[in-house]
């Protein structure tokens, strides 16, 4: 191959990226956004919750013993579907937002923004502003970037290790696991879990940053088929500020509104300012872009320019089409509607089968090797298997009888109460036996398991079958 011959590129290489700081309404509400999340999630494993049995912790959950705390809620492996629910409910919650508000969780609430944006915080701190920032990068390595470079990756180090250790408190009591932690006598997986999101919180919201949004997220590849024109965007007014013939900076006789409007000169001054403040790198002048994660900081630099010009605001706002084109956004449209009720829904049933939960979870089966045994007196015996789940975090004294078959005894042996410590399943082995009918076949009757000294608790009434000679189930 001759050496001229042209090859071509497939990869561009990543463009660095220094936001500039802004102040701003949007901004505002995004640090008491990140300041919220970062409460919740760094302090939530410190709270304490008493309760009657399991660790006095208030978010729990307890892998050993296979039940998760939520304050007052103990959640069992077989409520399992009640995470179906609340992913349903979080997909359509995105698909109902992102249909009105556009991109706005990406921007306020998604994780890797919330991290990125304290990273960001950090190199700012550390080396300055973006100005000194990208003087840092252009000059030769030595003492004075080393120690900037330096202290900036280990802050960074700190945080996601601050993240990893957090995460991993969830999972058992928090003061006694942070103490094994550091005492080399926690299990294995506190440590792998520890440094695989140590690892990956360093490199997503440290080094990758915007390329996750990019690249990495699906939602930021089908996010625009939920858009429609009355979707709210950040978008530049393209009349206001490109005039008739374009933008241009301030200069003599371009400093005020009524000198440019008589050039033809839009309202932008072309400072770039909100091209510096966006995290994604993204001029949003040129329309709206994949990248685009609605964050708003745009909206605050163009804000604070035309302040301080003395000129109206909102060259870029939230918008959408239809209010470009001068109609009105509807927000009562069969998409919201139907994402709405679909939402409500959800919410209600998820709501409802918490709230209907039996703190006694019981099932019966019938032993059917043999259906039936022939007691030596003629009588006919049958086997169960009761199933006892005590869902609650109190022990639950159960009586079990039988209603429906006349003259028919239950044995258990020497059992008359079972009593079932907090979160303890038992399975019960029980035998009916009555005299034979003249009539083979399946006679229905209930097991009656009623909670001693409970008064809250209604007796569960369970069908199950007395298999006779002469026909079966």
């Amino acid at each position: 191959m001759a050496d001229d011959t042209k090859r071509e590129v497939l990869f561009e290489a990543r463009m660095p990226i220094y936001p500039r700081s802004v102040k701003g309404r949007f901004r505002r509400i995004k640090w008491a956004i990140l300041a919220l999340a970062y409460g919740v999630y760094f302090l939530l494993p410190w709270l304490r919750w008493e309760r009657p049995g399991g660790i006095d912790q208030a978010v729990l959950f307890d892998i050993q013993a296979r039940k998760f705390y939520l304050f007052n809620l103990t959640v069992y492996p077989q409520d399992i579907f009640w995470l179906a629910g609340i992913l349903v409910i979080a997909a359509i919650l995105l698909f109902f937002v992102t249909g009105v508000a556009g991109r706005v969780f990406c921007g306020y609430f998604c994780f890797q923004t919330l991290w990125t944006d304290v990273f960001i915080l950090i190199e700012r701190i550390v080396q300055g502003e973006r100005p000194a920032r990208i003087r840092l990068d252009k000059m030769p390595w030595g003492p004075y970037k080393f120690v900037r470079k330096g202290l900036t990756h280990l802050l960074w180090l700190l945080v996601a290790f601050a993240t990893g250790l957090t995460f991993v408190l969830y999972w058992g009591d928090a003061p006694t696991l942070l103490r094994q932690f550091f005492t080399g006598e926690a299990p294995f997986p506190a440590y792998a879990t520890a440094i695989f999101l140590t690892a990956t919180t360093y490199v997503m919201a440290g080094l990758a940053r915007e390329q996750v949004c990019t690249y990495m997220c699906p939602y930021a590849r089908f996010q625009s088929i939920m858009f429609d024109t009355d979707t709210k965007i950040v978008a530049y007014e393209q009349a206001r500020g490109e005039g008739k013939n374009g933008r241009a900076k301030l200069g003599k006789g371009r400093k005020q509104l009524d000198e440019r409007h008589a050039q033809g000169l839009g309202d932008c001054i072309d400072c770039g300012f909100c091209v510096q403040v966006c995290p994604m790198g993204i001029d949003i002048r040129n329309g709206l872009q994949m990248q685009c994660t609605s964050c708003a900081l745009c909206i605050d630099a163009c804000d604070n320019i035309m302040d301080s010009l003395g000129w109206p605001r909102g060259l870029i706002r939230y918008t959408s089409e239809a209010e470009q084109k001068g109609g009105k956004a509807r927000f009562w449209k069969p998409k919201t509607i139907g994402y709405g009720l679909v939402l409500l829904a959800s919410i209600v049933l998820l709501v409802w089968s918490v709230a209907s939960r039996s703190e006694l979870s019981v099932a019966a089966r019938q032993v059917r090797q043999p259906l039936y045994v022939v007691l030596s007196n003629g009588d006919i015996q049958n086997s169960y298997d009761i199933k006892l789940n005590n869902k609650s975090d109190r022990p639950m004294k159960i009586r079990i009888t039988q209603q429906g078959l006349d003259g028919a005894v239950l044995d258990m042996g020497r059992i008359r109460h079972i009593t079932l410590s907090p979160g303890q399943r038992l399975q019960v082995h029980v035998k009916v036996r009555m005299r034979r009918s003249a009539h083979g076949g399946q006679i229905p009757f209930d097991f009656i398991i009623q909670p001693v000294g409970r008064k809250d608790l209604k007796a569960r009434h369970v069908r199950e079958y007395f298999s006779m000679p002469g026909g079966d189930r």
